[in-house]
């Protein structure tokens, strides 16, 4: 498994048909085999992660596969017991959307031992520990493309300006991602940016509502906001509205607002004549989702029982900027617009 150098908002919940494991493969219609594909996914709770699912499963049905489906609800040692049982119903393929990156390194080695190929979706191992196939948004390389379009607007402000960085849970190489792309913007150009203020959130809406409170009275003068997830633009408004600083893009007193993830509600909040947000980083999850099957199916076919490699979801920043061509090339946007 490659290095970790880098590395997470609902949609409509869909109801899927639970099939029934069979051993092997059998004949499709199609005259290809049918595999049985196990999908553990950690719980769906955020409208990211229903997204991630609808895109896998979508995926799966679409190729004809049989899938035995298995939710955690956020229980990392229920995840464990349920891949091995699907490892005990001898399936062909293991995708997981883990619970963290720690048992997320359980569950590859309990794979490899069962040579079975294993896919990890969205979520890295913590370690290069045991073989599996990967596959991630470059959160680094997002972040900063988003930060940069944000710190090209703060330019024309022609004055420096206080950045602040809402900051995800750093047990998630996600987080650690973001922050670094975030960074990597900032440092570059020193005389734009004074120094910046980091809240921590730990992925809790509640969490980052107090920090931000806290930064935005201890700091009053804070005009460029990046927060490492999309979904708490509803937290970060309900701190600004009662301050007056929650202003649309071209009013004065506008704070110069980006995130990641790319959900409906940071398209919402990008429309035209009713636009907050100046840019969001976005996952391209049906990427990630048929770059993921076409490796395991890949693996299996070849016989390859422990399959090793870095997947890379590139991902873009959807923009003020480019929002003409590329909306709809974001998951939340397709939500958003019902598509």
């Amino acid at each position: 498994m490659k290095p970790l150098v880098r590395i997470f908002s609902v949609l409509l919940v869909f109801a899927f048909l639970m099939a029934a494991c069979t051993p092997a493969t059998q004949p499709a219609d199609s005259g290809k085999k049918q595999y049985t594909i196990c999908f553990a996914f950690q719980d769906l709770e955020t409208e990211f992660w229903m997204a991630g699912h609808k895109a896998i499963t979508e995926t799966l049905k679409a190729r004809g596969y049989k899938v035995v489906e298995v939710n955690s609800q956020e229980d990392a040692n229920k995840q464990l017991e349920q891949v091995k049982n699907c490892i005990a119903q001898k399936v062909d393929g293991i995708i997981v959307i883990p619970v963290d990156g720690s048992i997320a390194l359980k569950l590859i080695a309990e794979a490899n031992k069962a040579g079975i190929p294993i896919g990890i979706f969205n979520r890295p191992p913590q370690s290069d520990e045991g073989n599996a196939l990967t596959v991630v948004a470059n959160n680094e390389k997002i972040a900063e493309a988003t930060v940069e379009y944000m710190a090209q607007e703060a330019k024309k402000l022609g004055r420096k300006v206080k950045p602040l960085i809402m900051v995800g849970d750093l047990g998630d190489p996600n987080a650690v991602g973001r922050k670094q792309g975030f960074y990597n913007v900032i440092n570059k150009y020193p005389d734009l940016f004074e120094t910046p203020v980091e809240v921590a959130t730990k992925w809790n809406a509640d969490v980052a509502r107090d920090g931000l409170q806290a930064a935005m009275t201890a700091n009053p003068d804070i005009d460029f906001i990046f927060t490492s997830s999309d979904f708490l633009y509803p937290t970060i408004q309900g701190v600004l509205e009662p301050l007056g600083k929650w202003k649309k893009i071209g009013e004065e007193g506008h704070v110069i607002m980006g995130g990641l993830d790319g959900d409906k509600t940071a398209c919402s909040l990008m429309q035209p004549g009713n636009a907050y947000v100046d840019a969001t980083g976005v996952q391209d999850l049906y990427f990630e989702a048929q770059t993921l099957l076409d490796a395991i199916v890949k693996a299996i076919e070849a016989g390859e029982k422990q399959p090793d490699a870095w997947l890379d979801d590139p991902g873009f920043a959807l923009t003020q900027g480019n929002m003409a061509t590329k909306e709809m090339d974001m998951w939340g946007c397709k939500l958003f617009h019902g598509k």
